[in-house]
C-alpha cells in the first residue's frame, strides 16, 4: 500500500513540476499521467547571442511528446498584421523611440488605403515620421491616447487645428488603465490628477476645424472622485485594446519574451491587454532555450511573432563631454548669463538631497542638479521609463539605444541599478517611495499648486509623469526649480495658477535665481527663506505675484 501511494505521489509531483514549466505531461492509453525524466539545465551550449545558452526542458524523448507543437512564428510581417482593421484600438509599445515596434508599424503603414481611424494608445506619438509618427503622416490615426507629445510639432499642429482627437492621460494613469483591463478590473482609483483638469475633464479631446477659436468638438471626460483616509482619488476606467504591437529582445517560438534594459517600459503591460498581441523579436530562439527565471512576459499573452527588421533608433543622442576639451568658440554674453543662472538654481537644489536618497528629476533644468551634489552625497536617480540607479551620459563608445532616461536621452546605469517596466515604476512613484522629486514649472501658486504641462490653444507638451510625481506630497518632497519670471517679465509665482494644474497643494519648496521659498501647503502660504547674492527683498516682492512671509532667519543662497 505504501509503495503504491509513493508511486502515485511521485507521478503527480513530476506532473506538477512539468506543468509549472509550461509543459503538459504526456498521457498513456488509459488516460493517466506517464512519468517524465527531468534533466538539469544544460550550460554547455551557446545561443549565438553573446552568452552560454541553456536548455530548460525534459529529456529529448519526453519533450517531443510533452511540449505543444503549435508555434507562433510568422514568416510574413504583412500577413501577421493583415487582421488589423479600421477603427481598432491599437497599443504601441515603446518610450520615445526606445523599444518601438517599427517593423510592425511599417507593415501597417502599407495598408493606409484600407486601415484608417485607428485609436492609437502609446506613451507618445513618435518623432517626425519615426515610431507612430509614420501612421500620423499616412493619415491612419483618428485619435491618440497618450501622456506626452513633446516635440512632435506635426501632431501638435493636427490637434490644435481640430484635425485629430487627443486624450491626454498622466503616464502612470495610462499604464494603470492598461493594466486594469489586462488584470480583469473595470476601473481603479488613483490620487493622480485629483483637483486638476484630468478630474474636471476640461482638456478638450477634439477642437473644431480651425482650432480653439472655432470651439470644442469633443469635450474632455469628467471623472468621478471619492475620498479615502482624507485624500481625494480619481476613478479611472480601464482601456481595452484590439491589437498590441510589441518589440522584444529575445522571444522563443511559443512567445515567452525578454526585454532589454529600458526597452521594457509600456510593452510588458500592453502585451497582456490586447485581443491580438503581435511581437517583433530581435532574436527568435528555440523553445527551452530561455531560463524561466529570465522571462518578463509569459507566452500565454502572445499570439504572433515576427522577426524585427527595422533598426533601433535614438531620439536624443547625448554623450559625456570631454573634461579636457576646450570650447574654442566664445559664448555669447546673454547665453552665458542664462547658463550661470540655471547652474545657480541647480546648485541650490542639490543641497536639499541627502546621501542615499531616491530622487526623480524632471526634464530640463532639474537634470543639472547631480552636477552639484555636495561632497560625500550620492543618490539613486529614478527614471519613469523604468530605471533605478541611472548614471551619467555615456561616452561615444558606450551609447546604447536601450538605455535612455525619461527625457529620451542616452544615459548609463550605475553598479547596483535595476530596470523594470512602467507599471512597476509608477507603483514606486505613487506609493511615495521616492524621497524627492525636482520639477520645472510654468507657474506655482502660494498654496503649492503647480502648472507645467500646457498652455490651452497654444502649447501642448503633455502631462508625462509629472502628475504622478506630485501625487503623494506627504511622502515625496516636491521641489520646483524655475526662473522667477516669464520671458515677458510677468511673475511665475502667483496667488493662483492661471494655467491648467499638474497638481494641487503639492509643492513644498520653490527655488529660483532670486530666492528660495518654503510652502505651507496646509495654510496656503509662502515663506521667503533665502535671497540670492545681490538681490533685495524689494526686487523679490516686485517680481512675485502674491504675498509672502519673510523668515526671521532670512539667509543667503
Amino acid at each position: 500500500m505504501l509503495q503504491c501511494a509513493r508511486r502515485t505521489y511521485l507521478a503527480r509531483a513530476v506532473a506538477s513540476r512539468a506543468l509549472v514549466r509550461g509543459v503538459r505531461p504526456p498521457r498513456n492509453a488509459g488516460g493517466t499521467t506517464s512519468s517524465i525524466t527531468l534533466v538539469r539545465p544544460r550550460t554547455d551550449e551557446h545561443d549565438g547571442i553573446g552568452h552560454a545558452g541553456r536548455a530548460y526542458s525534459t529529456s529529448a524523448a519526453a519533450a517531443e511528446d510533452a511540449v505543444p507543437r503549435k508555434k507562433k512564428v510568422w514568416d510574413s510581417v504583412d500577413e501577421a498584421v493583415a487582421e488589423v482593421k479600421s477603427g481598432d484600438v491599437l497599443l504601441s509599445g515603446g518610450f520615445g523611440l526606445c523599444g518601438t515596434p517599427d517593423t510592425l508599424i511599417e507593415a501597417l503603414a502599407k495598408r493606409k488605403d484600407v486601415v484608417k481611424e485607428l485609436t492609437a494608445v502609446s506613451n507618445n506619438v513618435g518623432s517626425g515620421e519615426l515610431g507612430l509618427g509614420k501612421l500620423l503622416y499616412t493619415g491612419q490615426i483618428g485619435k491618440v491616447m497618450a501622456s506626452y507629445i513633446g516635440g512632435n510639432k506635426h501632431f501638435e499642429s493636427l490637434y490644435l487645428n481640430g484635425q485629430i482627437s487627443l486624450e491626454l492621460i498622466p503616464q502612470g494613469t495610462l499604464i494603470g488603465r492598461l493594466h486594469a483591463h489586462a488584470a480583469g478590473y473595470p476601473a481603479f482609483y488613483t490620487p493622480t490628477g485629483a483637483s486638476t483638469a484630468v478630474e474636471e475633464g476640461s482638456i478638450p479631446i477634439r477642437l473644431n476645424e480651425g482650432g480653439m477659436k472655432a470651439g470644442v468638438a469633443i469635450p474632455g471626460n469628467k471623472k468621478e472622485t471619492r475620498e479615502f483616509n482624507g485624500r481625494k482619488f480619481v476613478l479611472e476606467p480601464a482601456i481595452a485594446a484590439d491589437v498590441a504591437f510589441i518589440r522584444a529582445w529575445k522571444v522563443d517560438e511559443v512567445g515567452n519574451c525578454i526585454f532589454r534594459y529600458a526597452a521594457n517600459n509600456f510593452s510588458n503591460t500592453m502585451a497582456r491587454n490586447a485581443k491580438l498581441t503581435i511581437v517583433e523579436a530581435e532574436n527568435i530562439v528555440p523553445v527551452g532555450s530561455l531560463s524561466p527565471n529570465e522571462i518578463h512576459l509569459p507566452g500565454i499573452y502572445v499570439d504572433r511573432i515576427v522577426k524585427a527588421t527595422a533598426p533601433k533608433q535614438i531620439e536624443i543622442l547625448t554623450v559625456a563631454t570631454d573634461a579636457d576639451a576646450k570650447d574654442e568658440k566664445p559664448q555669447h554674453p546673454a547665453k552665458k548669463a542664462a547658463q550661470e543662472q540655471r547652474h545657480r538654481i541647480a546648485r541650490r537644489a542639490a543641497k536639499e538631497l541627502k546621501d542615499g536618497f531616491h530622487v526623480n528629476l524632471g526634464i530640463g533644468m532639474p537634470t543639472l542638479v547631480p552636477e552639484f551634489l555636495p561632497p560625500g552625497v550620492k543618490v539613486w536617480l529614478q527614471s519613469e521609463n523604468g530605471i533605478l540607479g541611472m548614471g551619467p551620459y555615456p561616452a561615444k563608445d558606450e551609447v546604447d539605444a536601450d538605455i535612455i532616461n525619461a527625457g529620451k536621452e542616452t544615459v548609463t546605469l550605475l553598479p547596483g541599478s535595476s530596470v523594470f517596466d512602467s507599471y512597476e515604476s509608477f507603483a514606486m512613484i505613487r506609493g511615495g517611495h521616492i524621497d524627492v522629486a525636482i520639477l520645472g514649472a510654468m507657474q506655482v501658486s502660494q498654496a503649492g499648486d503647480i502648472a507645467n504641462f500646457m498652455i490651452p490653444g497654444k502649447l501642448v507638451k503633455g502631462i508625462g509623469g509629472a502628475m504622478d510625481l506630485v501625487s503623494n506630497p506627504d511622502k515625496t518632497k516636491v521641489i520646483v526649480v524655475m526662473e522667477h519670471t516669464a520671458k515677458d517679465g510677468s511673475p511665475k509665482i502667483l496667488r493662483e495658477c492661471a494655467l491648467p494644474l499638474t497638481g494641487a497643494r503639492t509643492v513644498s519648496q520653490i527655488i529660483t535665481e532670486l530666492a528660495v521659498f518654503d510652502v505651507d501647503r496646509g495654510a496656503g502660504e509662502l515663506t521667503l527663506t533665502e535671497l540670492a547674492e545681490g538681490v533685495s527683498l524689494e526686487e523679490v516682492k516686485a517680481k512675485t505675484g502674491c504675498d509672502f512671509k519673510v523668515s526671521s532667519g532670512l539667509g543667503k543662497m
